[in-house]
């Protein structure tokens, strides 16, 4: 009986602790996609004041940055007001949007805008993904004048 059990454990390779799933997924797939995320009030009262187009699924709001603002990078924000429902609906809402945006954005939004997505009650919970996906596309291509 020649081990101790610390000889034993520092012999074992440790692994790392694994990340919170969700927090790293969201981060790393918008890094890739160039998308960051609108956190200050006044980036979306800024955002609120310039350009919208509604949609049948949400509100998209779009912004030009000035040069002199930080970045040229896409940035988006989300919000669902207590309208679309109780607290659970208002994350499934904003989980889809934010797929939405993960998916589309990178395309078709241009480097130097903000845009916020505004959920709307029922649609955005309710209607389906696809048709989601063509009305960003749309409110998009509408927004910047194409």
């Amino acid at each position: 009986m020649g081990s101790t059990p610390e000889a034993a454990a520092a012999d074992r390779p440790v692994a790392e602790p694994t990340p919170d799933r969700a927090a790293s997924a969201v981060s790393a797939a918008e890094a890739r996609a160039g998308l960051e995320t609108l956190r200050k009030r006044a980036d979306f009262l800024r955002a609120a004041s310039a350009r919208r187009q509604g949609m049948p699924g949400f509100l998209l709001q779009a912004r030009w940055r000035p040069e002199d603002e930080a970045g040229q990078a896409i940035r988006v924000g989300f919000t669902c007001s207590k309208k679309i429902g109780n607290a659970v609906m208002r994350n499934r809402a904003k989980r889809r949007l934010r797929a939405l945006a993960r998916e589309v954005m990178p395309a078709a939004a241009r480097p130097g805008w903000d845009y916020v997505l505004v959920g709307r009650p029922d649609s955005t919970v309710n209607r389906d993904f696809a048709a989601l996906r063509a009305d960003l596309a749309a409110a998009l291509a509408r927004v910047h004048g194409k």
